[in-house]
């Protein structure tokens, strides 16, 4: 696979990791697109094992969803500019502490954004359990299988 068709499955893997958080977009389902758009371009035992694997998350954080409560966060009080604060620390979460760090870099995201929305550390946290009560937790459990994805063909991509 060329560099430049590696560029764009990767694009379309950041656009899946921005559908995640964009209600109405199939973020999930891209990510596995590209994956799967990678693993038939480049037919190796690595993109297919990784392909596997992405399936296998995909399913499974399907599942965890199901078991959660229905996203129901403009009513908890979520807002687009949450969001994107959401996404850039789970991001930032995922490659400073690898892996796991997504998960306290979405929380962070929330509290930074209500934070500065109502100005002090009380409302913020509350505002956080109010956002992962109304539906955050399963926006989290959809965009943290997406990362790990994410980082499982980057390493491929790189390493493999």
């Amino acid at each position: 696979m060329g560099v430049w068709e590696l560029l764009l499955v990767g694009v379309v893997i950041l656009l899946g990791l921005f559908g995640v958080l964009v209600p109405g977009l199939p973020g999930s389902w891209l990510v596995w697109a590209a994956v799967l758009w990678w693993a038939l371009d480049d037919p190796q035992t690595l993109s297919w094992v990784i392909l596997v694997g992405a399936t296998l998350v995909l399913l499974l954080s399907q599942a965890v969803r199901w078991g959660l409560p229905p996203r129901r966060l403009r009513e908890g009080g979520a807002t687009p500019r949450m969001a994107v604060y959401a996404g850039i620390g789970a991001l930032l979460g995922f490659f400073l502490l690898p892996v796991l760090g997504a998960i306290p870099g979405f929380m962070a995201g929330i509290y930074v954004s209500e934070r500065l929305r109502l100005g002090g550390h009380r409302q913020a946290v509350t505002a956080v359990r109010t956002v992962m009560r109304s539906g955050g937790s399963s926006v989290l459990a959809e965009l943290f299988a997406c990362l790990m994805i994410t980082g499982a063909w980057l390493g491929a991509v790189i390493w493999g």
